[in-house]
């Protein structure tokens, strides 16, 4: 499969590189604000859109006006790259799919990014504009001979740590088509329980680091602002911060990458992540967990290794509905974590018989191309717990399924 594919590593940079890195940030700063203060002013005062092509006329008249003539000491690809980002900020305003562009803080995440006529990469070594040496990275992984490098974005996280992402053109090998398929039951005390059977503990790393997190963060506040010592005390809640994400980001890499390559479906309940964080007492383990992440990991390497991912529609009571006979349980409170069907007498896990349900909504998706809320079912779809797909299979090579015409649930 062809797609845009980046590859992250850390470097370490010489004094001089690091120089010249902390010049482009911020004139990349400098740029996007700047830019963003006369489009917002145009628009309040004149009511007139200035787009990507008058922030470049914009850029061009500011370079040679003498105080910010600075800006012609660092490479001018990046940017102009800022201006480009900008506009992709406004127009994911305008489609409301984002908020409205804010400007960037000198103490946040820096970045800047470099396209093809600003670096040299020669498939061992990398070196950017107006630097001499190529960059110190630690290579954790080899990058395929095959893929063409496109975009390289440099970064400085709040820990002060420097990245390289080297965005290519790659060919991503589909995996061989497999006969498993799963459905995942997203939860706190377990982080996910998988039809299997198999229950995965949360790590719930933000818990296990909040004791010291705090202690730090208290120490913080202490500090004088503007002082040297307040600038080490927030060093060390960012390096802290940036251990947890890192911790999380690991263990929902390995997870998600797992479960693709053992299962051919993989059908995960759609969750609406920011109306449950509005319960107080649940907000932190919910966004401690991750559970967006972890979702989007599995919908994007579905797509390259050629495997279906599916979401069950949010209201389908995967918990209350009996996998074995499709009684649906009037209520279920939380803190019931076993219970008994009346119609069949079967004893069920909570959260198994939910992974077993969600598993039957998705092929029952994949099958019949519907909808699966309780009251637009068939009758036929309803039963699909008890059903055995054993007719559900795939094209070689291909992530195409059967058409419905010719996949039939036994019963």
């Amino acid at each position: 499969m062809q797609t845009k594919r980046a590859y992250r590593f850390r470097f370490y940079p010489t004094p001089e590189q690091a120089s010249t890195l902390a010049r482009t940030f911020g004139c990349v700063r400098v740029v996007y604000n700047h830019m963003l203060s006369l489009r917002s002013t145009a628009w309040a005062e004149r009511q007139e859109r200035l787009g990507y092509h008058a922030t470049s006329a914009a850029l061009t008249a500011l370079k040679k006006m003498p105080d910010y003539a600075w800006l012609n000491e660092v490479s001018c690809v990046p940017l102009q790259q800022a201006l480009r980002h900008l506009q992709t900020a406004f127009v994911g305003f305008f489609t409301k799919q984002t908020g409205y562009p804010r400007f960037k803080r000198k103490d946040g995440t820096q970045s800047a990014e470099y396209t093809a006529s600003a670096f040299r990469w020669d498939g061992r070594s990398l070196k950017l504009a107006k630097m001499t040496e190529a960059l110190p990275i630690r290579w954790s992984r080899q990058i395929p001979k095959a893929a063409k490098v496109t975009t390289v974005t440099v970064s400085k996280d709040a820990a002060d740590r420097y990245f390289v992402s080297l965005l290519c053109d790659d060919v991503v090998a589909q995996k061989t088509p497999t006969s498993s398929c799963v459905g995942i039951d997203l939860g706190l005390s377990h982080f996910a329980v998988l039809s299997t059977g198999e229950k995965v503990d949360a790590p719930q790393i933000f818990r296990k680091h909040e004791v010291k997190l705090a202690k730090l963060q208290r120490r913080l506040a202490r500090k004088q602002k503007g002082s040297a010592r307040r600038a080490k005390a927030k060093l060390k809640v960012a390096k802290l911060h940036a251990k947890i994400a890192d911790i999380r980001r690991d263990f929902l890499h390995q997870l998600s990458t797992r479960l693709i390559h053992e299962n051919q479906v993989i059908a995960v309940e759609s969750l609406s992540v920011s109306n449950m964080q509005k319960n107080r007492c649940l907000s932190k383990s919910i966004g401690d967990a991750g559970w967006s992440e972890f979702v989007r990991q599995l919908e994007y390497k579905a797509r390259w290794y050629g495997r279906e991912f599916v979401r069950v529609d949010r209201w389908y009571p995967s918990s209350r509905r009996c996998h074995s006979c499709g009684y649906v349980s009037p209520k279920l409170p939380l803190s019931v974590r076993h219970w008994s069907c009346p119609g069949c007498n079967a004893d069920h896990d909570r959260d198994i018989n939910a992974a077993h349900n969600v598993l039957a909504a998705g092929l029952a998706v994949l099958a019949h191309g519907e909808t699966v809320r309780p009251e637009c079912m068939s009758d036929d779809v309803q039963r699909l717990g008890s059903v055995k797909w054993e007719s559900l299979s795939f094209r070689e090579g291909s992530s195409q399924k059967v058409p419905p015409s010719t996949t039939r649930p036994v019963i």
